[in-house]
């Protein structure tokens, strides 16, 4: 019998970034350009201060976890000021950043689906869903900095796939010291190593693991323990966000039966206030936890198959998306890169699902979001539960097993 032919791994990775530069420059011109809503002053505030010698956390409050500075920090180099009027310098240098990190996943991308010895159908298919996802997304890919986070958590996948465990471990790492989401792939990285290759090499992935974090936090523990403290336990403390899905619910309440809903803002964001809200706030929690150990145990019960490991990995961020308290639309960006990896028909369907949700966010992100935040506008309310459901949706069918899909290393 002759051996399976390997797929044109290199052409699908040209094409795929081929389509991610033409759909990056796109994201500049037309509608995608109108009614912005960017995040990069905050983040040339942020940039300026540390290359003025500032010590972040301790000389000046940062909201992002230590491994996210360096996108701060080098494009602070390009321009000093402040303010959305003097962002050119540095809006380039992150701009270019965050393309370095787009092509980085597709690469990673590739890489993985080379492991898994994809036919070529979902080869490409994959890679020109993530290479053309900018354009559903929006502009709002080119003033955050979540594809950095993104980008090592598809690297890291790409090492654990490929059985290299300790490079793996060091990449998710790194991801959690840049954002701290990646965190809920540690158990199933943990069970899959031990698995594999024993509990031995387990402890030693997730000792490294925990030490790159440490490495990472380490230095500004030690000069500012309270200012790392206190950006941690903001981000914890956020109240219900009114994307989310329990604030979606609230305002549907609010148009359907005339519930009283009122906004208010604080931790960066637009949230609902009152104790209904609070106590939405913490079931969603709840049930966040509760998906997220469902996702761990039911990856524990099978085979621990490189394949099982991308459909998990999915559900567990498809997880922590849909059904916490805060979901900001560059929350979609971390989907992007693992999403379409899931094999079959229920890849096509999660990746048909996670398009469905970046276009819903698009129609009314940013160009009616502050409709939707002063005024509860009925068209922007129901597109934004119309998105929610789309992730509620796309979790299920990531955690739902297929009896009859082979089980494959």
């Amino acid at each position: 019998m002759s051996a399976r032919p390997e797929p044109p791994i290199a052409g699908a990775a040209f094409v795929a970034l081929a389509l991610f530069i033409g759909s990056w420059a796109l994201l500049h011109v037309g509608f995608y350009t109108h009614k912005e809503l960017l995040d990069t002053p905050v983040y040339q505030n942020y940039g300026n201060a540390i290359a003025r010698g500032e010590v972040p956390y301790r000389d000046f409050a940062v909201e992002y976890p230590p491994g996210a500075l360096p996108m701060f920090a080098l494009p602070g180099l390009a321009e000093p000021g402040h303010g959305q009027d003097v962002t050119i310098g540095f809006r380039h240098v992150f701009e270019t950043l965050m393309w370095l990190c787009g092509a980085a996943a597709l690469l990673a991308m590739a890489a993985t689906l080379r492991a898994l010895g994809a036919a070529q159908p979902r080869l490409w298919t994959a890679l020109a869903f993530a290479a053309l996802a900018p354009l559903a997304i929006g502009s709002m890919l080119l003033s955050r900095f979540d594809l950095w986070p993104a980008a090592l958590i598809a690297a890291a996948l790409a090492a654990f796939v490929a059985g290299w465990m300790r490079t793996g471990s060091v990449l998710l790492g790194v991801a959690i010291s840049a954002k701290l989401y990646p965190a809920v792939l540690v158990p199933l990285v943990v069970t899959y190593i031990w698995r594999r290759e024993g509990r031995r090499e387990a402890l030693a992935c997730l000792g490294l693991l925990v030490g790159v974090v440490m490495a990472v936090f380490a230095p500004f523990l030690a000069l500012s323990p309270h200012g790392v403290w206190h950006s941690l336990t903001v981000q914890l403390s956020r109240p219900l966000q009114i994307e989310s899905l329990g604030a979606a619910l609230l305002v549907a309440a609010h148009h359907l039966w005339g519930y009283t809903v009122t906004m208010e803002s604080s931790h960066g964001s637009q949230n609902l206030s009152g104790h209904t809200a609070h106590v939405f706030s913490v079931v969603s929690s709840v049930l966040q936890i509760l998906a997220l150990l469902t996702v761990w145990t039911l990856f524990a019960r099978g085979a621990a198959s490189r394949e099982r490991l991308v459909v998990f990995s999915a559900a567990a961020l498809a997880a922590f998306v849909a059904l916490g308290k805060v979901l900001s639309p560059q929350f979609l960006i971390w989907l992007v890169p693992i999403v379409p990896l899931v094999r079959g028909r229920r890849g096509l369907s999660a990746s048909l699902l996670l398009g469905t949700a970046l276009v819903l966010t698009q129609v009314w992100f940013p160009f009616r979001y502050w409709d939707y935040a002063n005024h509860f506008e009925p068209a922007a309310s129901w597109l934004v539960l119309a998105r929610d459901m789309t992730l509620v949706c796309l979790f299920a069918v990531l955690l739902t097993e297929r009896a009859r899909e082979p089980v494959r290393n």
